[in-house]
């Protein structure tokens, strides 16, 4: 199976910073983490995944190497691609995680008892080059995790209660001594809610939560690339009673036009003309990415694979600037079926060129460089 992108894989730009791609892994290194996913072969794979991306993209030598030969160009560089520990340094990520074990008693983490947030949701929201060009708004249906309607969240049947934790006495943590040492740790039995269920929601089964859905209107401006974000706080999963929700978080991917191709800014077409376009010169009707109509002055004697610039005619800068160019590659292009008349035209033109005796300035230049070279080697 075809590796994923890196930077699709960390959901981030081309253009991220150390510290965005830092951000990106431990988020997901929290979220896919072994011991958090204990007997999860696929959050397993992920993980792999996502710390062989942060191992490349986070060192200089090995992301410009990617950057210019994809994965070909690191394959013998020492990202191994199994467990994925070598050069990354995870010193952050284990406070975190420990902090998250320990009910915050490492490295400043959060405790765990009491009504937990919700979680972040990420949608990946594909989106046209057209798009990208002229900026555009999109309604998105997303599902997510809403308060159960019937319990109001509680998860118990309408009518009772939740009943406090016997293990940890309505906590939400239990504390374990080992000799001078003791740790605290999230209640297993409640985790860390202080409260069970004894009488469960029939609409929700006890969960206080369940699958909804909710359709934004999401404004994406023009410029945007794939791995650029838009985030809106507090639209994410349901949290615990009292708690806040999560973030909701749309991850943009350009799709490939099949005419256009992206260079940052510019755009990059290739364009058909015929011999006596190139030849004699011609006004070129060319269609921009946004379909507008724009007329560009074809000099004469112009040679195949030329390239014009229609400056202004690119991508727009996300954050306003100076817009991109349309690099036009001209291709001459060679017909395949002629009407007799045109047949008897070329053959007129090719006996006229047999009795011009004087070759073409490129054509001397060519054949003097044959010549030249011919000449080293027989030395």
């Amino acid at each position: 199976m075809a590796k994923r992108c890196y930077y699709e894989v960390l959901s981030v730009s081309k253009s991220a910073s150390e510290d965005e791609v830092k951000k990106a892994y431990r988020k997901l290194a929290l979220q896919y983490h072994p011991d958090r996913n204990v007997g999860d072969k696929d959050a397993e794979d992920k993980f792999k995944e996502a710390t062989e991306a942060y191992e490349i993209l986070i060192s200089a030598e090995k992301r410009e190497r990617y950057d210019r030969f994809g994965h070909a160009g690191v394959e013998n560089m020492g990202n191994g691609g199994g467990s994925g520990f070598q050069n990354v340094d995870l010193g952050d990520l284990f406070g975190d995680l420990l902090g998250g074990f320990f009910g915050g008693g490492a490295s400043g983490g959060r405790r765990r008892s009491g009504p937990q947030p919700g979680r972040d949701v990420q949608v990946v929201l594909d989106i046209t080059l057209v798009e990208v060009a002229t900026g555009v708004k999109k309604s998105v249906t997303i599902q997510r995790e809403d308060h159960c309607e019937a319990c109001n969240g509680q998860g118990a049947k309408s009518g009772t209660k939740p009943a406090p934790c016997r293990r940890c006495n309505g906590q939400g943590v239990v504390i374990q001594r080992q000799g001078f040492f003791q740790v605290q740790q999230t209640c297993r039995s409640c985790d860390g809610a202080g409260v069970v269920i004894t009488d469960p929601c029939p609409s929700c089964r006890g969960h206080g939560k369940i699958t909804g859905r909710r359709t934004l209107d999401v404004e994406i401006p023009a410029g945007v690339d794939t791995g650029d974000r838009i985030r809106y706080p507090g639209q994410g999963d349901a949290g615990g009673t009292n708690a806040p929700r999560g973030d909701l978080e749309f991850v943009l991917r350009v799709k490939e036009h099949r005419f256009f191709q992206r260079d940052g800014q510019n755009l990059v077409c290739q364009w058909p003309i015929t011999f006596s376009q190139a030849a004699l010169g011609a006004t070129l009707e060319l269609t921009t990415i946004t379909g507008d109509k724009v007329r560009h002055e074809l000099p004469k004697g112009t040679q195949t694979d030329e390239v014009l610039r229609l400056t202004g005619h690119g991508l727009p800068a996300r954050r306003g600037g100076r817009r991109g160019d349309l690099l036009v590659q001209v291709v001459v292009d060679t017909p395949q079926h002629l009407t007799p008349e045109q047949e008897a035209l070329f053959r007129q033109l090719a006996e006229l060129e047999q009795q011009h005796t004087e070759q073409p300035p490129h054509r001397k230049s060519f054949f003097a460089r044959l010549k030249d070279w011919l000449t080293a080697e027989e030395k």
